[in-house]
């Protein structure tokens, strides 16, 4: 068994060899918290979690850091906008984005760092950085010098003399402008912390490189993120770092966007749909079959009719589960291994779509067990799927997920007694032999979103897609 990672640095896949055996250390790029999160800031933090459980089931011990950015430029401005403190909008939307990892059956990181907790690693970063001569104090400013480390933009695979990074507000004295800023001198009504070269805060590149450092070393196995953020905040990670004198990540892996109009999903452009509305109108397990079954290199390009899709589809699986739980008369655990072709597809730089058609095959298999009242082999089955969707997170029998039918409970409960009253009228329909009157009720309820299922135990109904 080897698992095999796409490799950024390396542009292409390569096998996956831990740094500790049976170990492996992930940093995550996580949240920046100016605003609340949407489904293009959560697909990262899925991607991941399926990454994570995989790595899990293959059984290594995985040690998993997601940081939050808790103080950059845009938080700064939303502050001065909203006449709010910095750190007041800071935590509402770090809340809004676990809120949104958790509804979607995220495990919870193993650390979850804030950049303003770790100002002294930060700044113990830039002295070393400093006396190495790959930085430099200007105006209150603390500066990478680009040129001083030959293998910068590796990553990206640019050519330095190509490059224009223009200065930002407030960045005065740069040797070159291509240099970037890992500490900015403070600023009148901005927050700041006290360091040997003045009063400032952190630039945005510098948290990451000091916190991976302190929770997973100077090496470690996997850097994941957005596919935006390789130029430049990845790019800038491995200069510090690697001037600092640390081997830093062994693997850069990077997830695709969530589109629409073929733009990146963002709140700069006016796009994006927030998790916090998108619950209320779509199950929480069906955004994660959405989000999280296309492959995560992969552009998502978001539409209301793929939405559908993706919840007709879990549909189906789900169906199968509850059939064969009530044919079964119990609970059906998961087995012990998920199948070989599972395996395999997931192995290979977690080929969520090509296990994901296993899952369907292994369903179509026990719906034609369940026709041919094959019970054992149904249960075999299901014992097969829950163990696939245990991986991908997406098993609806899974405490996580135990809760998300209650939301709609009382609502649930009021439509069951209305249908229930029209099944009774169809039931007697049929009694009486008026088979086109118990055919139009059944059309009627159809065409108005009901699946109409006849079973030994009489008629059941369920949502159909919409």
């Amino acid at each position: 068994m080897t698992i095999r990672l796409h490799d950024t640095s390396a542009r292409q896949i390569r096998d996956f060899v831990p740094l500790t055996p049976g170990c492996v250390s992930i940093y995550l790029c996580g949240a920046t918290v100016q605003a609340a999160p949407h489904i293009g800031h959560i697909r990262s933090g899925l991607n991941f979690d399926i990454m994570r459980r995989w790595f899990t089931y293959r059984g290594y011990d995985v040690t998993f850091i997601r940081n939050v950015t808790d103080i950059d430029d845009k938080i700064i401005k939303k502050s001065a906008e909203q006449g709010r403190p910095w750190w007041s909008i800071g935590y509402e939307n770090e809340r809004a984005f676990n809120d949104g990892y958790d509804a979607l059956g995220c495990l919870p990181p193993t650390y979850e760092p804030r950049a303003t907790g770790h100002i002294t690693e930060m700044i113990e970063m830039m002295r070393g950085l400093i006396e190495r001569g790959h930085a430099y104090e200007a105006d209150g400013n603390v500066y990478f010098d680009v040129r001083s480390l030959p293998g910068y933009l590796s990553l990206s695979n640019q050519d330095l003399d190509d490059l224009r990074q223009p200065s930002g507000e407030g960045e005065t004295g740069k040797r070159d402008p291509r240099d970037f800023a890992m500490w900015k001198t403070a600023k009148e009504g901005e927050p700041s912390w006290e360091t040997p070269w003045g009063r400032g805060r952190p630039g945005w590149h510098l948290e990451c490189s000091a916190m991976a450092h302190k929770y997973l070393g100077s090496a470690f196995d996997i850097h994941g993120g957005g596919i935006d953020l390789i130029f430049p905040h990845h790019e800038n990670e491995i200069a510090q770092a690697e001037a600092y004198g640390d081997e830093f990540a062994n693997y850069w892996v990077h997830n695709g966007w969530v589109t629409m109009a073929g733009e990146k999903m963002s709140k700069s452009l006016g796009n994006s749909v927030l998790v916090s509305e998108m619950v209320k109108h779509w199950r929480p397990i069906v955004l994660r079959y959405y989000l999280g079954t296309p492959h995560y290199r992969s552009m998502i390009e978001y539409s209301e009719e793929s939405l559908r899709d993706a919840e007709s589809a879990f549909a189906r699986i789900e169906g199968f589960v509850q059939r064969v739980t009530e044919k079964a008369g119990e609970t059906v655990a998961p087995a012990a291994e998920v199948p070989p072709a599972f395996a395999e597809a997931m192995d290979e730089d977690l080929g969520v779509p090509q296990a994901l058609a296993i899952v369907h095959t292994t369903v179509r298999q026990g719906n034609s067990a369940l026709a041919a009242d094959d019970k054992e082999a149904a249960v075999a089955r299901l014992a097969e799927v829950r163990a696939m969707l245990g991986v991908l997170g997406l098993d609806p029998l899974d405490d996580h997920w135990a809760g998300e039918g209650d939301r709609g409970e009382d609502l649930h409960g009021v439509v069951d007694t209305l249908v229930r009253l029209v099944l009774d009228q169809r039931q007697s329909a049929r009694a009486r032999k008026d088979w086109a009157a118990a055919d139009a009720i059944r059309d009627q309820l159809n065409q108005s979103g009901l699946v109409i299922e006849d079973s030994a135990s009489g008629p059941r109904w369920t949502l159909g897609p919409r």
